[in-house]
């Protein structure tokens, strides 16, 4: 049985047989009496690095037995083995040859939090989103059937990840081209079936032998030449199989449906992989995990214990804590139920971010007005349009990097047909050591050449809650972009008042260079604006622009620097020089963002910096710029 940890240990455990499995194939060296042991201690190995340098690990401890199980049974990396999301991957890194470079996990120059191409050869296909892992698993084995390689692909993906629509297109589409691969569903919540014992265990094994394998096919030979005969006997099987087990439906896409098994259970994981290996044709295995398993405060509360921040040393000196305001989703989950309180009409809808987009407390309060419509962001927008068509006022809590994924909806369900849909968009620029694939990079320019849009960019928590009100009592689909974290600790006005749509603020008059902040680089550029004698304004607004107060900066003021965090190209930097080329001003401009390239996971600060959206970074650029020009002169 595995052992059952109460604290993460500080200290580097001893682990013998994990120093001897540095790679898959000294894993396959070990002897199936050795697994559990070799599982104990990744599964200790695991909470002691994640201790060091913070991270994902309720997911990675719930599958510790399965991804042993996969790398000993398959032969990887040549058969591919694919992840979903990579919450859980932690432990994949680890056997794969990156053991000892766990202590970079997340941190800049480190090892990646999510599984990349570009890191291991075993890290088949890079991700961060779900339900993708079926899509390419499924073009991997389609590969390997042109190019006559016996090759397995294997897909591993979560309940969570299965309840988006992106999964069942890969599983519909997989029957059509005959393709030989494995789709492993991890239940960690047990929400498709509690049916996990002894007798489902026994069952799997048998229905996943070759024996049983052959037997079915020969049948099939023979009573396909009886009329109805084969047809009798299929949906004999069917009805036995669904008897005990919960995979009609997967049959009836095509799959070949085992389990559900027990996913700690190492010789049944073993025998059953084994078995389904050397079958052909599309296979799915339905494995129950617990989350957290083996750690004992995550399996009681798995989703506080998602991800941990780093222990800090027992006799370290306690940090002093810079003040700071509430975080920006928390101002957004408090406005939320104050308006609601005064808008029956109000509806939140959320695709599976309740935690993180700060919604408990009205999915409490409001909860007929609340919809987790689970990891379907397509479906949140289209969902939302259809609510705004019957009079009621939505608003989706979406982070900008999972917007993305919704994007034809949001143009052809909400924008098209002018839907009053307010979008509450969070994480909204650079988001630290999860890295690119979390990063709200490009919502600014994707939003920006939609017709119709609001977009708005607060630059502290007050900006946010009245940009909120604005929003939700625009007519039309309008959308506000908040970052992850804490703001400066403005005071919030709590009235639900809206601004004057359009119009920005100067917040500081300088002279020569003017400073355009979209967004929270306000106190930044206040900064820079005092040592530069610089004026600096709060735009607030994207789209529609304030183009009267562009104009009148670039008659009073030698330099424009525009500042965003987000892409330079396309974003709101792009649209301060497109309006003054369109009014034919010909001014000397700057535009600081986010680099046409993708910024590497680190601290958030550390991004800043690398990017030159830090207050040296903005003065720097600036001083070069007029350096520059002078030169010129």
């Amino acid at each position: 049985m595995p052992t059952t940890f109460h604290e993460i240990p500080r200290e580097r455990p001893l682990t013998p047989l994990l120093d001897r499995a540095n790679t898959p194939d000294e894993l396959r060296r070990l002897g199936e009496a050795e697994l559990e042991t070799l599982a104990d201690e990744l599964r200790q190995y695991l909470l002691y690095t994640v201790g060091q340098t913070g991270g994902h690990f309720g997911a990675g401890l719930g599958v510790i037995e399965l991804t042993v199980a996969l790398h000993y049974v398959f032969d990887t990396p040549d058969d591919r083995l694919v992840w979903d999301v990579g919450h859980q991957a932690y432990p994949h890194k680890i056997l794969t040859g990156r053991r000892e470079r766990m202590g970079s996990l997340r941190q800049k120059d480190g090892i990646a939090a999510f599984p990349r191409r570009s890191e291991s050869e075993y890290d088949t296909f890079g991700v961060g989103h779900s339900s993708t892992s079926i899509s390419a698993a499924l073009g991997m084995a389609i590969a390997a059937q042109r190019q006559g390689s016996k090759r397995k692909s294997v897909a591993v993906i979560g309940d969570g990840a299965l309840t988006a629509g992106m999964a069942f297109e890969a599983l519909n589409h997989a029957a059509d081209v005959k393709a030989n691969m494995l789709v492993v569903l991890n239940d960690n919540d047990m929400s498709i079936s509690k049916n996990v014992g002894g007798l489902s265990n026994y069952l799997a094994k048998i229905l996943s032998s070759r024996t049983y394998a052959n037997v079915r096919e020969g049948s099939k030979k023979v009573l396909s030449k009886l009329p109805g005969a084969w047809e009798i006997a299929r949906k004999t099987e069917e009805h036995a199989k669904g008897m005990l087990v919960s995979g009609t439906m997967f049959e009836e896409l095509g799959w070949n449906y085992i389990g559900p098994i027990d996913g700690h259970d190492l010789p049944t994981l073993l025998a059953t992989l084994r078995n389904m290996r050397d079958l052909e044709g599309l296979q799915f295995l339905h494995v129950v995990t617990k989350k957290g398993k083996g750690f004992a405060p995550a399996e009681v509360d798995p989703i506080v214990y998602h991800a941990i921040t780093k222990l800090e040393p027992i006799n370290a000196p306690a940090k002093v804590k810079k003040p700071s305001g509430p975080k920006y989703s928390s101002v957004f989950g408090q406005w939320l139920c104050e308006m609601a309180a005064h808008d029956e009409r109000l509806m939140a809808i959320t695709p599976a971010m309740k935690e993180g987009s700060d919604l408990v407390a009205f999915s409490e309060q409001y909860a007929d007005r609340y919809f987790d419509v689970a990891i379907a962001e397509q479906h949140a927008v289209t969902l939302a349009a259809g609510m705004a068509c019957e009079g009621a006022k939505p608003v989706v809590a979406i982070y900008s990097t999972f917007l993305q994924r919704a994007y034809d909806q949001l143009i052809h369900d909400v924008a098209v047909q002018n839907l009053d849909v307010l979008f509450a968009i969070d994480r909204a620029g650079l988001v630290g050591e999860d890295g690119p694939t979390h990063a709200g990079s490009f919502d600014l320019s994707y939003l920006r050449c939609i017709p119709g849009m609001l977009i708005m960019t607060p630059s502290d928590e007050n900006e946010l809650h009245h940009m909120l009100t604005t929003g939700y009592q625009f007519t039309g689909p309008a959308a506000v972009r908040y970052p992850r974290g804490s703001g400066p600790n403005s005071p919030i006005d709590r009235e639900l008042t809206p601004l004057p749509i359009g119009k920005g603020i100067v917040r500081r008059q300088g002279k020569g260079v003017a400073l355009l902040v979209f967004g929270v680089q306000l106190a930044e550029a206040l900064r820079v604006g005092e040592t530069l004698d610089a004026t600096v304004v709060d735009m607030r607004f994207v789209k529609p622009l304030d183009e009267a107060l562009v104009s009148e900066l670039a008659a009073s003021h030698d330099l424009l620097v525009t500042i965003e965090e987000n892409s330079v190209m396309g974003g709101a930097g792009s649209a301060v020089s497109e309006f003054l080329a369109g009014a034919g001003t010909l001014k000397p401009m700057l535009h600081l963002g986010l680099p046409d390239s993708y910024v590497e996971h680190a601290r958030p600060d550390q991004m800043l910096a690398e990017c030159g959206l830090d207050e040296a970074g903005i003065e720097a650029a600036v001083r070069q710029r007029l350096e520059k020009g002078s030169s010129k002169a």
